[in-house]
């Protein structure tokens, strides 16, 4: 049987997706110690960028469920000497039950799908984060129940976390609004496929008018940091303060997949407020996760 993958949210049905939502609150509900369908499983993560919530939600995961998860950095391995990618998957996965990828290059993580005889998961890419809006979409649901239908303000940087949430648009059948300083939009082709999902709007309080969801991220993302005072220049007027959030519906959510820079894409009060669900939206990283390393190995 051919692995199935995690490189977007688009390698999985709607049906798909849901179930596994589903499933990741029912994991979360029970916490049952005596449940490890991992057991002598093993998970390979490849850091070429450094992490909190991706390392820790997925080698807890992994030992919640009795199985084990080695940490493999460029330092640790011939990746960084310039081994081929193609070498490298057909080695690992020749040894291990899964892989999941954190690098910079989205083909490095297809490239490793497409060599790999486990299933392969995108931990993130400089052009996706989709397990990050499992978690997003899990407490979503969680308590506002199903998405579809309703509007999700994006406003900020067109980056990864953005294009993964134009996936999710298309997938759960809601409508995205994007405010985003016009050089740095999402790319066009990601843009484009979603058709009638996506609007542009020219300010934030535009694209937050009757939304019931408002996301964000960093300004400037790993690896841009000597672009943070252009970009800081660029991004002034796309904060998410008190006055955009006023914009949304009363009982919105705000969202943002941390770490967050306090005071400059959105402000204290609102990231620290009662709309705010970050931490929930941060735990669920490992619930979400483990519905999908369910999903993919157990199948």
């Amino acid at each position: 049987m051919q692995p199935r993958h995690f490189t977007r949210l688009l390698d999985l049905t709607s049906d798909e997706l849901r179930g596994l939502l589903r499933r990741a609150i029912e994991l979360k509900q029970q916490r049952d110690p005596d449940y490890q369908p991992m057991k002598g499983k093993v998970l390979a993560m490849i850091f070429e960028k450094s992490s909190t919530r991706t390392r820790i939600s997925f080698e807890a995961g992994m030992a919640q469920f009795g199985g084990s998860a080695m940490f493999l950095s460029p330092r640790d391995t011939q990746l960084g000497r310039g081994e081929p990618l193609e070498d490298s998957a057909r080695v690992i996965s020749s040894m291990v039950d899964c892989i999941m990828l954190r690098t910079h290059e989205h083909d490095t993580v297809l490239t490793f799908a497409q060599h790999s005889r486990v299933p392969v998961i995108n931990g993130l890419t400089d052009l996706q984060h989709p397990c990050q809006l499992l978690a997003d979409m899990q407490t979503y649901f969680e308590l506002r129940g199903d998405i579809a239908g309703k509007t999700v303000a994006w406003i900020g940087d067109g980056n990864n976390m953005c294009h993964s949430y134009i996936d999710a648009a298309r997938q759960f059948g809601f409508t995205l609004h994007i405010a985003c300083p016009a050089d740095y939009r999402p790319l066009a082709d990601i843009v484009a496929s979603a058709g009638d999902c996506v609007v542009f709007f020219d300010s934030p309080e535009l694209a937050a008018f009757g939304a019931d969801l408002v996301v964000t991220d960093v300004w400037a993302s790993m690896g841009q940091e000597d672009e943070q005072k252009k970009r800081e220049i660029a991004f002034q007027d796309y904060q998410i303060n008190a006055r955009v959030m006023a914009q949304a519906q009363p009982d919105a959510l705000f969202m943002h997949c941390l770490p967050a820079h306090r005071g400059e894409e959105v402000t204290c009060d609102v990231i620290d407020g009662p709309q705010s669900v970050i931490f929930q939206e941060a735990e669920n990283r490992l619930h979400a996760q483990k519905a999908l390393l369910e999903f993919l190995i157990c199948r």
